[in-house]
């Protein structure tokens, strides 16, 4: 199964094992929109993004490493 954008938490737990040096709050959303389109698993159109997807994805990230 593909990844979309909607899939934020899924996003959030896969960017958090393959990016474990990374603080997501300091991530630029330039950054976080490339890494997600990288994964292996993403799947939806990289131009359906906007901020308010990239936020709640740096969002659940953090609290995925909490």
């Amino acid at each position: 199964m593909k990844y979309l954008w909607t899939d934020v938490q899924e996003i959030a737990q896969e960017l958090a094992q393959q990016h474990q040096e990374e603080d997501p709050q300091y991530v630029r959303f330039t950054d976080l929109h490339r890494w997600v389109c990288a994964l292996a698993h993403f799947g939806d159109d990289p131009k359906k993004c906007n901020e308010k997807i990239l936020e709640a994805i740096q969002m659940a990230w953090i609290a995925e490493v909490e």
